[in-house]
């Protein structure tokens, strides 16, 4: 019998069991089989973490950007080479396909490259002054030690994407992965080692939220944090963070609207459609969950959308044809059920899936006309569950996707520029992409939103302006007069 593989806390460059010497399982999303044992961290762990993390920080703060380009790079070339052992990981802890897993590593490699270029580009600016003797500069420097607390639906990219940045500004981290999927985050930690990262920059230690990450958030030599998760949770980190003064960056939840104008042809506005629903069970913050479509092509989108839903294949994970796969756990498949139900029973007509395939596994789902006031149209499910509804004009369409407390993401599907650009100022939203689904990210994007769906921008340099304080520096060059 094959024994699975254990893992550490990763604290001060090396792994380490947990203070008490607890440990819990991490299950395979695929089959609830347990694919490996974890330490499970406490508050002396956070403690820990942080005390390197502050240890670590003067030198790697000080050090030549070119040092810390030379280290993400090496990094982005490790990740590269292990692009099946990682992709692996995370098919196997979040329940991804085989090609979502892949673009997560890609993804990653991609954000190391970016963020080794912004390491050297932390530019200041000189200004003028209203007293003739004085010359003045500004220059940015990093915060200090930044707390990130990353989610399970892209378990990689987004512990990446909320690390690698901050550590490009000369600032370190200490990470606490979603307890579903804490293996790539020890797995990046082993890579950053490798890569020449000096000790204590990066730490990562995965537990449960109500003990490693509130003590982690409260922690008094944290200068930033940074989460991605749902909104609630979101909500009373920042509570914290505000009390603190930290600075902070909140990516979370959204409920995406997606246009369909009568101009597009409704097949190939379907497939967009579907990818922006369904990729990685509907389990993505920007995915494309309310879709509006002009009434003058209704019938044949909805009718295109439920034969592309009824047409995608679940499978192993390893088969590149698989299309989906599982939500995370029981809870998020118990959320999915209530809201198609509670939607059936307020009259929605639910056109194909509805039901559960096997296992964590929900059939794509199409919900015509749900209510717009509660529900499936309202909350986010974070499944494989779409609503659509029909409306007059761009006005009407316009309006029902700003009626929303969400603003993460939006789409827009038109040949008509002019009515492309109009929607794209006035959906109020982080991001608007004309000519696809809602779901967009490239590593020098600005990835965030308004509202209900947080604040600050990570991707590319705004991530690295985010977490560096700007200061002004003067000097005297005469003689200024004194008051007294």
């Amino acid at each position: 019998m094959t024994s699975t593989p254990s893992y550490g806390l990763f604290i001060n460059g090396e792994e380490r069991p947990s203070d008490n010497g607890k440990q819990f399982e991490v299950l395979s999303a695929w089959t609830r089989d347990s694919i490996a044992t974890i330490a499970e961290g406490n508050e002396t762990d956070v403690d820990n973490a942080v005390v390197a993390a502050r240890a670590a920080y003067p030198g790697w703060a000080e050090c030549a950007p070119v040092i810390r380009e030379t280290v993400l790079l090496k990094a982005a070339d490790l990740v590269a080479a292990s692009a099946e052992h990682l992709s692996n990981i995370v098919i196997q802890e979040s329940g991804s396909t085989q090609q979502k897993a892949l673009f997560e590593v890609n993804n990653v490699a991609a954000r190391l490259r970016t963020a080794a270029g912004e390491a050297s580009r932390l530019y200041g600016e000189t200004f003028p002054n209203d007293k003739p003797h004085r010359m003045s500069m500004v220059i940015r420097e990093p915060i200090g030690v930044v707390a990130t607390i990353s989610p399970f639906n892209a378990s990689f990219a987004l512990l990446a994407k909320m690390t690698i940045y901050a550590l490009a500004a000369g600032n370190t981290v200490v990470a606490k992965p979603a307890s579903e999927t804490p293996l790539i985050a020890i797995e990046f930690a082993k890579i950053f080692k490798e890569a020449g990262l000096p000790d204590g920059c990066f730490n990562v230690v995965p537990g449960p939220g109500r003990s490693v990450g509130d003590t982690l958030i409260n922690h008094g030599n944290i200068d930033g944090i940074a989460f991605t998760g749902s909104t609630e949770v979101g909500s009373r980190i920042a509570a914290v963070g505000a009390a603190k003064m930290r600075r902070m960056q909140m990516e979370l939840g959204g409920k995406n609207p997606l246009l369909v104008l009568g101009d597009v042809d409704p097949v190939k506005a379907a497939a967009i459609a579907a990818t922006g629903a369904f990729f990685h069970a509907g389990q993505i913050c920007m995915a494309s969950t309310r879709i509006i479509v002009e009434k003058s092509v209704l019938d044949e989108f909805v009718k295109a959308l439920v034969e592309k839903a009824n047409s995608l294949t679940f499978g192993e994970p390893e088969d590149p044809t698989t299309a989906y796969g599982p939500v995370i756990n029981e809870g998020a498949l118990n959320k999915v059920i209530s809201h198609v139900e509670g939607a059936r029973d307020n009259g929605a007509q639910v056109l194909c899936g509805g039901d559960v395939e096997r296992g964590l596994i929900y059939r794509p789902t199409v919900v015509l006309e749900p209510p717009r006031d509660r529900g499936v149209w309202v909350e986010e499910t974070f499944g494989p569950v779409v609503s659509v509804v029909g409306v007059e004009d761009l006005d009407e369409a316009v309006a029902l996707a700003n009626d929303s407390e969400y603003g993460l993401s939006a789409g827009v599907l038109t040949n008509d520029m002019t009515r492309a650009l109009t929607a794209a100022r006035q959906i109020r939203a982080g991001a608007v992409h004309l000519g696809t689904h809602s779901f967009q990210s490239d590593s020098l994007s600005p990835v965030g939103g308004i509202g209900a769906s947080g604040f600050g921008r990570s991707g590319g340099k705004y991530s690295v302006e985010h977490f560096t304080e700007l200061k002004w520096i003067s000097i005297e060059l005469g003689e200024t007069p004194l008051p007294f």
